[in-house]
């Protein structure tokens, strides 16, 4: 199993957006998946979706600001907020979104 489709497999069984992402492709503890968990739903900066702001964490520094812009214009916006209100993309398609994002940049 590749690591977005276990990321895809993952996500809210048992994990939030964050976390799958985090658990797919990063090295991962009990204490880092806490913190994911906190910024799922809306709850990370900026209300920057989940799914991205784990992306955003594990992509090198210089690769952070193309991948937001490719994560935008494929969900229709950064924040979670305006994704589930206006574009009404689904939870499912962010986090392919960012695995997609991070298969590509790592």
């Amino acid at each position: 199993m590749d690591r977005k489709e276990r990321a895809l497999t993952t996500f809210r069984k048992p994990y939030s957006c964050a976390q799958t992402i985090w658990a797919s492709f990063a090295d991962t503890d009990e204490a880092t998946l806490a913190y994911m968990k906190e910024k799922s739903g809306g709850r990370a900066p900026d209300n920057m979706c989940g799914a991205l702001f784990a992306a955003i964490k594990i992509l090198p520094v210089e690769k952070r600001t193309q991948a937001c812009a490719e994560f935008e214009q494929k969900a229709g916006s950064c924040k979670c907020l305006e994704i589930k209100s206006q574009t009404k993309t689904p939870c499912e398609d962010c986090v392919k979104f960012a695995a997609e994002i991070l298969e590509k940049n790592l």
